[in-house]
This record gives structure tokens, C-alpha cells and sequence, in this order.
């Protein structure tokens, strides 16, 4: 028995609208979205899994694109399924995962009219995870970045405090393509949570929230505050790269395997 048997005649009345959370591993591919050719994404298998199931094309629309190595726990998509389907949650979620798992599984999911995964969204919180010890963790090496040297998390926490609030991020982001400027993309976001925490073990989770990200934002912005915990750079530092706009004084971005899209709220 099939989730979905094509009908003679073409289907009638508007499609019908899926959510789903999704949790993945995001270690083997090339971040979330479709890309043409044989590259291997998250999106690209996740379409291809709902696809077979479903008996049909299946476009979707995520709630952040995430870039190649990064993980997600909460990462959520919506897609459209024509209206005769015969459509059975719990067995597709069931179907998609045996393609998948472990490293993509469906988390849950819900027929939800006029919802959008990325417009709908009204924040989004990330978790980037940091090792600091002298030795790494085999047991964390793909979720995790190590760092040796010891990290002051005080002078991070510190210097958290001028992330917070609206400010324009062009210092910690990819400067958007000209396309997208001339569309009125912008770096002006505002930074609602912002926050180191000692989990104890020599593992620190950096947790940050906002309605929305540039693109390699909370790496970067990791990557300035892990300088500081070095003593390389001073918890004052990150207003001053705030200010100057200037992505060339903003340290390098943290690796994408220590971040994790954590939830999506809506």
C-alpha cells in the first residue's frame, strides 16, 4: 500500500501545505539547499526521500539554509502536496526516516495551512559548541570545535553584551551579493540572546538568538569571542568591530561542525 496513488484526472482544489521538523548530521554534506549536480545536500536527499514516498515533486522551503558541515536539531521545512493525496503523517515520517536515519530524521510533522518555514519564522536559535581541553573528545569531534588553549568565559560572557540588541552586522558577515542588495537585503539584525555556558567537563555551549542571521553570522561572531577567551583580543573589541562595519577586522569564523540550528520559533 502507497501514501499516494496518481489519479486519472488532474487534481482539483489548492494544494494542501506540510510541516516538518527536521534533525540532521549535517557532517557529510553540502549545507541544506538543493544544488545542481551530484552534490550531496540536505534538502537535496530530504526532497528525493519525500518524493518517493509521496509520488511526486516535492519543493521546499526551510527555515535556514544551512551551510556545509553545519547540524541542525530543529531545522523546519514546509512543502506543498497536491490535494488528493492521501497523505498519512506517521507512516510518512516512518517511510522518510527508513531512508535516512540517522543521519536525517523527520521529527514530527503537521498539515499547516498558509504556514511558511522561512517567512512564518519569527526567531531562530543556534548553539555552537566548543571543546576546551587538552586534549578533544572523539566522542564530540563531529559536533564540536576543540580548543586547546584555556578560554577566559568570563571575559566572552563579557564581552556578549554588545551583540545585543539591533546593529548592523556587516563585521561578522558575508557582504550580500549584488542581486540581493539591489532586492533590499541589508546586515541589520537584532540579537535578542546572546551567551556562553560552562556545561562543565571542559564543555562550553555558546547560545545566541535573533529573528534572523546573515549568512556565517554566529561563526563569525564566535570566532571574535573565542579570540577574546584567548586573550588575543579584549572584550571591548566587539563594539569597536561592530561600529566599523569593516569585515577584515572581524577574526576568522569558528568551523561549521561546533554549530547546530537548535529550534525555530513561530
Amino acid at each position: 500500500m502507497t501514501l499516494f496513488d496518481a489519479p486519472a484526472d488532474p487534481p482539483e482544489g489548492p494544494p494542501v501545505r506540510v510541516r516538518l521538523t527536521v534533525a540532521y548530521d549535517g557532517t557529510s554534506f553540502h549545507g541544506f539547499a538543493v544544488q545542481d549536480g551530484d552534490v550531496r545536500t540536505v534538502g537535496g536527499v530530504l526532497a528525493e526521500a519525500l518524493g518517493k514516498v509521496l509520488r511526486q515533486k516535492v519543493d521546499l522551503t526551510c527555515a535556514g539554509r544551512t551551510d556545509t558541515g553545519v547540524h541542525a536539531r530543529g531545522q523546519v521545512v514546509s512543502f506543498d502536496v497536491a490535494s488528493d493525496t492521501e497523505l498519512h503523517l506517521d507512516r510518512l515520517t516512518k517511510s522518510v526516516n527508513s531512508q535516512l536515519a540517522p543521519e536525517v530524521v523527520v521529527r514530527d510533522g503537521a498539515v499547516a495551512e498558509g504556514f511558511d518555514a522561512r517567512h512564518s519564522a519569527t526567531r531562530r536559535r543556534y548553539r555552537y559548541t566548543v571543546v576546551n581541553a587538552p586534549v578533544p573528545d572523539p566522542f564530540l569531534a563531529r559536533t564540536a570545535w576543540w580548543v586547546a588553549d584555556p578560554l577566559d568565559v568570563r571575559a566572552m560572557n563579557l564581552a556578549c553584551d554588545a551583540l545585543l540588541g539591533e546593529h548592523d552586522f556587516a563585521s561578522f558577515c558575508r557582504r550580500p551579493n549584488p542581486s540581493a542588495a539591489a532586492m533590499g537585503a541589508t546586515t541589520m539584525r537584532r540579537v535578542d540572546e546572546a551567551e556562553w555556558i560552562d556545561d562543565g567537563g571542559g564543555v562550553l555551549q555558546f547560545w545566541i538568538e535573533a529573528g534572523a542571521f546573515c549568512h556565517q553570522m554566529v561563526r563569525s561572531i564566535v570566532g571574535e569571542l573565542v579570540e577574546i577567551g584567548r586573550g588575543r583580543r579584549r572584550a571591548s573589541d566587539v563594539g569597536r568591530v561592530l561600529r566599523a562595519r569593516d569585515r577584515s577586522l572581524a577574526a576568522q569564523p569558528a568551523p561549521p561542525h561546533g554549530l547546530c540550528l537548535w529550534s525555530v520559533t513561530y
